[in-house]
């Protein structure tokens, strides 16, 4: 029956027009506009209920630039926390004043850190003197918006004062050393207590080459007494916080067996929650094996993994001269992207964050480092901030 129309034998029998009006008796006209109204509203009670209904929510995947700015899901949306892992950032500062950038991490991101504002030498750089404003400001941005925050870092060799390791003119006892190491521990996760939710409490202890641990004044002073001692001091300052040992070239066999024996004495301790594999990785390495390898090496251990300073940098030596972003390169890249991505999902149950040291192209620690001046495109935006093949690889799974 056509809406809003009579059926056709009422209609026939009782046609309204004004010629009939006349001939037509009270009562039946008392009938059909009965049922007129009664059609009338049915047709609407109809309608109204079906507005009601909810659409099922649509995650578009775009695979252009085009449908991107069409759409507002991010990274965070197609890899949520409940199915997947946190997707973060490594930030400075002055990233959370740009609007850019803020446009960016909003759209994508759950997950902030500090890229260099919680380093001993910017929170500490003299005895007694701490300076919060800078990694505060970062934090109260994450809690405004959502976000959770990994702190980077509480010891480490680089970007550490070195009146640390004197006593006057002398060289500092091992004494004094940990107990500074103490105290700036406690100080540290005691201020930012309930507002970052892990930790990577030691960073890059272990040797690259043939020796157990590196040869920092931290191991020349302590031996590997400052490991234990700071993972200790972290436990007993956030027993809440998550605990990590960070480290680069996790992958290469040598330095993981490494790594291994570490983290299990601080299992054995339990005063580790994961390891942090830093994940600075290239276009063509590591190779599928030796992540696969990695990754079942420290799950064995039953602690958790991270990636927690991801870049996939388009050179694969640090003798390559310096090259344009051409489509070529991009599209390596893109493979690179989705081999990794492919085994972040493989390994979900065991991954719980991946986070990108940096943001966009436009800014990256890899234009200094290995090769000072060398431009590398090694994230998922462009200098623009909008989205790379790497992006549209990494999405559409």
């Amino acid at each position: 029956m056509s809406v809003g129309l009579l059926p056709t034998d009422i209609s026939s029998k009782f046609p309204i027009n004004k010629m009939a009006k006349s001939k037509i008796s009270r009562p039946v006209k008392s009938r059909s506009y009965i049922l007129i109204i009664m059609l009338s509203i049915g047709i609407i009670a109809c309608s109204k209920s079906k507005s009601v209904i909810p659409e099922p929510p649509v995650k578009t995947r775009p695979t252009n630039l085009a449908q991107y700015n069409l759409v507002t899901e991010g990274l965070k949306d197609y890899y949520t926390s409940n199915e997947y892992f946190n997707l973060g950032a490594a930030i400075k500062p002055t990233t959370v004043d740009n609007p850019d950038e803020v446009k960016l991490l909003k759209r994508h991101f759950n997950s902030l850190t500090a890229e260099n504002v919680m380093k001993w030498s910017t929170l500490q750089p003299t005895e007694g003197t701490f300076r919060f404003d800078d990694a505060d400001k970062i934090v109260a941005f994450a809690q405004a918006n959502g976000m959770q925050v990994r702190g980077h870092n509480l010891c480490w060799h680089n970007q550490v004062p070195d009146w640390i390791f004197k006593d006057g003119a002398a060289t500092a006892s091992k004494e004094l050393v940990l107990q500074r190491l103490r105290t700036h521990i406690n100080t540290v996760m005691t201020h930012f207590k309930g507002k970052v939710y892990a930790w990577d409490v030691v960073n890059e202890a272990i040797a690259d080459g043939s020796d157990t641990y590196r040869a920092s004044k931290w191991y020349g002073i302590c031996g590997e007494d400052y490991i234990i001692e700071a993972f200790r001091a972290a436990r007993l300052a956030d027993p809440a916080a998550k605990l990590f040992y960070n480290d680069y070239s996790e992958t290469n066999p040598t330095k993981r067996d490494k790594i291994y024996t570490l983290l299990n004495k601080l299992k054995g301790l339990n005063l580790v929650d994961g390891i942090g594999m830093q994940g600075h990785w290239n276009i063509s390495a590591p190779s599928n094996e030796l992540i696969i390898d990695a990754f079942d090496k420290y799950k064995s251990l039953g602690i958790d993994i991270q990636i927690t300073e991801f870049d996939v940098s388009v050179y694969t030596s640090d003798s390559d001269s310096q090259s344009p972003y051409s489509t070529d390169l991009a599209q390596k890249q893109a493979v690179a992207y989705g081999r990794y991505f492919s085994l972040f999902r493989t390994y979900k149950n065991n991954i719980s964050s991946i986070t990108f040291w940096g943001l966009a192209d436009n800014y990256t620690w890899l234009d200094n480092f290995p090769v000072t001046g060398r431009k590398n495109y090694p994230f998922l935006f462009d200098e623009s901030y909008n989205p790379k093949q790497s992006y549209f690889t990494v999405i559409n799974f």
